[in-house]
């Protein structure tokens, strides 16, 4: 078990297996030390139907920002089935799309669930540069939609207290 997938549990949530994408794309895509994961919705097991309509009508605030959480596990879950043994994943960017209603401006305040989880699981590394745009509709009625770029980093070794160093496990 990683780092991250034993911060996640701590945290009270299960990673989540990586999304099937909706059409002709990959969920994440690696190209040296960088990986970009595809806009990922507030789907657990395949279902989103918690976490549909424009905010803050069809869904509240709150909620809504329970969904943007949600985005990001699936946004780590996707960039992790492209990590090698001994690495791990710094957030370099968040990009956020929040269905809204066209008086609603409280955009970054939705997106704070996922910031705000990125940083409990990932520590300093979960500090990024974010985007937060309000939109007309997202694909399936979602309320958020999240896409990350994420680092490709070596886990910290650490000292075992005897003679050797030893890796993270």
């Amino acid at each position: 078990m990683t780092e991250i997938q034993k911060k996640v549990q701590e945290l009270g949530f299960a990673l989540p297996s990586c999304p099937a994408p909706l059409a002709a794309y990959v969920p994440a895509t690696r190209f040296g030390e960088t990986i970009v994961v595809s806009g990922q919705l507030p789907s657990v097991n395949g279902d989103l139907s918690d976490f549909c309509g424009q905010v803050p009508t069809g869904i509240s605030p709150e909620k809504a920002k329970n969904a943007a959480a949600i985005c990001f596990l699936n946004n780590l879950a996707a960039a992790m089935t492209l990590l090698e043994q001994g690495e791990t994943l710094r957030l370099v960017q968040m990009q956020g799309f929040v269905q809204s209603e066209k008086d609603f401006h409280e955009q970054p305040a939705i997106l704070n669930g996922a910031s705000e989880l990125a940083v409990k699981i990932l520590g300093e590394y979960g500090r990024h540069a974010r985007t937060a745009v309000g939109v007309a509709a997202l694909p399936k009625n979602a309320s958020v939609e999240i896409s990350c770029t994420f680092q490709v980093v070596p886990e910290k070794v650490r000292f075992n207290g005897r003679y050797n160093w030893i890796e993270k496990k």
